[in-house]
């Protein structure tokens, strides 16, 4: 598998960034290397305090990692009974809290399931049938910014 860079674009807006260069693990951490690929532009926003590093350890510490990432709802429904479709479509919505525009955005691809929003919304629906074979549309690896 090709190594994949991590590139500004990347970075989600409002992900918070590290600037502490003692750190010891500045070179393994998500916070850091965004940091690292700011724009020259931003002079502020969320950010890790070093008061962060406490007993030999960061407490936001973000390891660089990648995830696989999902989206699309087409077949996830397929186990839920015809009569109860509707019910759970609407608590997969409500799982986004914010109406059905972020369901829309998760379902065409705009934006990306992370697993552990893929097992809740699993989890959901667990609630009206079996889940198991259930698949969402698509799926590709990309960098997890869970922390």
């Amino acid at each position: 598998m090709e190594e994949k860079k991590l590139n500004r674009k990347d970075i989600p807006y409002g992900y918070q960034l590290c600037f502490n260069e003692e750190c010891l693990l500045r070179d393994k951490c998500m916070h850091y290397q965004a940091w690292l690929l700011k724009s020259e532009e931003r002079f502020g926003g969320p950010a890790v305090y070093p008061d962060a590093w406490k007993n030999g350890q960061c407490q936001r510490f973000s390891e660089i990692k990648q995830a696989k990432k999902a989206w699309g709802f087409a077949h996830i429904y397929d186990n839920v009974p015809y009569y109860l479709r509707t019910e759970a479509r609407r608590k997969v919505m409500n799982y986004f809290s914010r109406g059905c525009g972020p369901y829309y955005r998760y379902h065409h691809g705009e934006n990306k399931l992370s697993p552990r929003e893929q097992a809740e919304i699993l989890a959901i629906l667990a609630n009206f049938g079996p889940t198991d074979g259930l698949t969402f549309d698509h799926y590709e690896t990309d960098w997890d910014f869970e922390n």
